[in-house]
């Protein structure tokens, strides 16, 4: 008797590594906690191995486990490209894509519109936050997919360049003459580094007038002219004017890149990759 690797118990398999819990996984694949356990029992049984570590706190994979992991996600990455390729069908499903707040109005609106032109019943989730906390989220495995902003590097690829400018309301002052004001993002992001950076290395002085992840309440205290920013090129609203001049210093030019893991991508969120790297250089 042939003895094969069944593919929904390695779907299921594979959503119990990524859940933790045979109860979570059981809601994902429609099936009673119960019925979950049997097939993991069965697919134990073809492999000869025990794949979970069963606690009161959720289930852990052995080393027999972290082995078929590996493999069952190629072979349903493998399956899955395949069954959509042959049959025509449009990719479906929905992925959870982090974007980092300032690239929202400039990027997304095109990106998800010419998407879903292509793949109408794709779902995409939307998270904006500062490119740390999407990458905090994204280790965490609770995005698929994230745009990140990255200093430039020789060995690093991008799919875009911006450049850092600094911002300030068309009418108001705030950098004229005195310490500057500046109103800028969590300290542990590039914009904010690379203004303290740029105007320590001039020695210009400086204060602190806003510092927040809330890109909505530093657009505000910009537009009141109490204070300066910097944002990307790209993400500068039609009502704030890009300065120079009086002292303020060159900044840096940084990438955007996507940030995938390729062991758990589905096929709608390598699609979606795939559709950023062609759309967004041209954006």
């Amino acid at each position: 008797m042939a003895i094969h690797l069944d593919i929904d118990l390695l779907r299921c398999f594979s959503i119990i590594a990524e859940t933790g819990t045979l109860s979570r996984a059981a809601d994902r694949v429609g099936r009673s906690q119960a019925a979950v356990s049997m097939q993991m029992k069965r697919l134990e049984e073809v492999v000869g191995q025990t794949l979970l570590n069963r606690s009161g706190r959720g289930v852990s994979l052995t080393v027999h486990g972290e082995r078929l992991l590996t493999h069952a996600r190629r072979i349903l990455r493998s399956h899955d490209d395949a069954l959509a390729e042959l049959s025509g069908r449009s990719i479906s499903g929905t992925l959870r894509f982090g974007c980092p707040d300032d690239y929202a109005d400039a990027f997304l609106p095109p990106l998800l519109r010419s998407f879903a032109e292509l793949h109408p019943q794709a779902f995409i989730e939307v998270v904006c936050a500062s490119t740390p906390r999407l990458l905090a989220q994204f280790d965490r495995k609770s995005l698929d997919l994230a745009l990140t902003s990255v200093p430039l590097a020789p060995e690093r690829a991008v799919l875009r360049h911006e450049d850092i400018v600094w911002v300030g309301a068309r009418d108001g002052g705030g950098h004229a003459s005195g310490p500057l004001r500046l109103a800028l993002g969590d300290p542990d992001t590039l914009d904010h580094r690379a203004a303290i950076a740029a105007l320590e290395r001039i020695g210009r002085p400086y204060q602190l007038a806003y510092a927040s992840g809330s890109l909505a309440g530093l657009l505000a205290v910009v537009r009141s002219g109490q204070a300066i920013a910097v944002l990307t090129r790209a993400a500068v609203p039609d009502d704030l004017a890009i300065l120079s001049g009086n002292g303020l210093p060159q900044l840096p030019t940084i990438g955007l890149t996507v940030r995938m893991d390729d062991q758990r991508a589905s096929p709608i969120t390598r699609a979606f990759a795939q559709h950023i790297r062609t759309m967004l250089p041209t954006l």
